[in-house]
């Protein structure tokens, strides 16, 4: 009899178990309905708050419209950011799945910074760069998801908006930060081709009427004027006091922890960088010394270490293309990329997704020399494009201390990183995820991160047969991105002079002189982002290490490489709890 009891109470115990667990995987399949229906709530308010950033999403629900920066806009995104923080926290984590969690964290950290660069941060105040529209008109103008008669008439509403938009953006700017006050300077004069060509070009090859037309026209010259009137009173102000484009160290720490959402704190990330930048330069020293009989023979050479890297650098230097040709030879490695990719099947390409390499568009110029411009998640068929600055114009110096540093060995290095398989190929990938959160708010540090990971996963697979050269090469490129988080971290938080800057990227870092002037401008208008680069290779190889650690004999770099994109843009802390599970 006892026995049976026994028996008896087991058998009740696994009983309720097991109802206990449906019940919790019904409300935990609840939690989650629940979460998808407040996102997708959150995303369409979002984009009403936010239309420029729904058009550069490729969402053109509101390509007519136009934000006015003033104070009034200013506190409703402080209300909006506000008010979905309270809705957020409604939800418990532990009751979201793996995925739901990232898009918690997300959307949480996007509306917390909101918050921040409203309140503390304050840019709306100090950087009259941040004032342009040329971007935003430009992806109505040239973009190809709707008619071009459709595209002009949401231009003319937006470009009717236009004035007020500027004459807002001076009544905000208190203290202006010199460099940037310049910057947006030149960046409106480059949007001016938008107003009065660009725009006369479509029209009069559209098909609407005398009357739309003139509209069109009327809007865009007024627009044009406005633009005009914000550049000429940018070049005659002078105010009595400006700000430091130095942001401090305790702005710095903020605005890092919610941009690059790394696992290391600013700090740590730095001094992790100075060990790199040691171990790279100890490397480069071995390839130079097997280099050096290849190309001096008997000759002398120099006994410190960093005077033969530089040597041999100089030398493998002297081998680029002309100034006119540097566009098409960019064009013409493509191919050769994706054959390599392919023949090693290190990774899935998409072929129904080209390539589209062009100038660099004048409203871009100023700050890389180098870009890719995706289309977003909801314009999943537009085109992707390898924005290539243009020489035209630069003197003979200038263009051939550019050409040194973009030289055979390092473009190629410079089109695996920005085109295939870097930012290109991931941000393809990233289009491909069922989670709009991880599209539209992705984070910068992983997507760097991805591009210079690609360069050494190609190199490691035998790229360019791993000569020591394109090695060499690939370690001055690979020390760009320390010393990018070195420069960053030094000029915002240690007061870091011009002339120690310039020190650090051309002596330690074997810069060419106007490489290094231009990491000196892009430190000067921005902040942060330079670090992403070195913080998302670090937490990938650290992740790809324990990966391979785990699995051993059974690791697979293309499995690895396609499941690491599948997570979309998500930061590389949180994929790594997905992918070490």
């Amino acid at each position: 009899m006892k026995k049976f009891i026994i028996i008896l109470c087991i058998s009740s115990i696994f009983g309720i178990s097991k109802s206990q667990n449906s019940s919790s995987n019904k409300i935990s399949t609840d939690k989650n309905q629940t979460f998808t229906e407040f996102e997708n709530k959150f995303m369409n308010d979002y984009w009403a708050q936010f239309p420029e950033s729904s058009v550069y999403s490729g969402l053109h629900k509101y390509d007519a419209v136009l934000t006015i920066p003033n104070l009034e806009n200013r506190n409703s995104d402080l209300n909006f950011a506000k008010k979905y923080l309270l809705k957020l926290n409604e939800f418990s984590l532990n009751e979201l799945s793996d995925l739901n969690k990232i898009d918690f964290h997300l959307i949480e950290d996007q509306l917390n910074e909101i918050v921040w660069s409203t309140n503390e941060l304050r840019s709306w105040q100090w950087n009259p760069g941040s004032y342009n529209v040329g971007g935003i008109f430009a992806q109505t103008l040239f973009g190809k998801y709707a008619p071009l008669e459709v595209r002009l008439k949401s231009f003319q509403k937006k470009a009717e908006l236009v004035p007020q938009y500027f004459k807002s953006a001076k009544e905000n700017i208190k203290n202006p930060v010199e460099i940037l006050q310049n910057l947006g300077i030149a960046q409106n004069e480059g949007s001016l081709e938008i107003f009065e060509k660009n725009i006369q070009d479509s029209v009069k090859v559209s098909k609407l009427s005398e009357a739309d037309k003139n509209l069109v026209l009327k809007s865009s010259k007024a627009a044009a004027t406005s633009i005009k009137n914000y550049i000429a009173w940018l070049k005659n102000l002078k105010p009595t006091e400006r700000r430091d484009f130095r942001l401090g160290k305790e702005l710095y720490d903020q605005k890092f922890r919610y941009n690059i959402q790394s696992s290391f704190s600013a700090e740590e990330l730095y001094q992790l960088a100075l060990k790199r930048k040691t171990f790279i330069h100890t490397e480069m020293a071995k390839l130079a010394k097997e280099m050096s009989p290849k190309y001096y023979g008997n000759q002398k050479t120099p006994t410190s270490d960093f005077q033969l890297i530089r040597k041999v650098l100089d030398t493998l230097s002297s081998q680029h293309v002309k100034p006119e040709e540097f566009q098409s030879a960019i064009e013409k490695q493509i191919p050769d990329l994706v054959k390599f990719i392919n023949d090693k099947n290190l990774l899935y390409l998409d072929p129904s997704k080209p390539l589209i390499v062009r100038k660099e568009p004048a409203y871009m110029a100023g700050v890389a020399g180098a870009s890719v411009s995706a289309p977003g998640p909801y314009d999943k068929d537009g085109d992707t494009y390898y924005n290539v600055g243009s020489l035209s114009g630069w003197s003979k110096e200038k263009s051939e201390s550019y050409l040194r540093e973009y030289n055979n060995y390092m473009l190629q290095i410079l089109d695996i990183h920005e085109a295939i398989p870097g930012h290109y190929t991931q941000l393809v990938y990233a289009n491909q995820s069922p989670s709009i959160i991880k599209s539209v708010f992705g984070n910068g540090s992983m997507i760097e991160g991805w591009a210079v990971y690609g360069e050494q996963m190609m190199l490691e697979n035998g790229y360019g047969n791993s000569s020591p050269e394109l090695m060499l090469m690939w370690y001055k490129w690979n020390l760009r991105s320390v010393c990018n988080t070195i420069l960053d971290y030094s000029v915002h938080t240690k007061n870091m002079s011009k002339d120690e800057a310039m020190k650090l990227l051309t002596d330690e870092a074997f810069q060419e002189k106007t490489e290094a002037e231009g990491k000196w401008n892009r430190v000067s208008v921005g902040s942060v982002q330079l670090t992403s680069y070195y913080n998302g290779y670090q937490e990938i190889i650290n992740l790809r290490n324990e990966i391979k650690d785990k699995e051993k004999s059974a690791f697979n770099v293309k499995a690895f490489n396609e499941k690491f994109l599948s997570y979309g843009n998500s930061p590389v802390k949180y994929i790594r709890e997905m992918m070490l599970k």
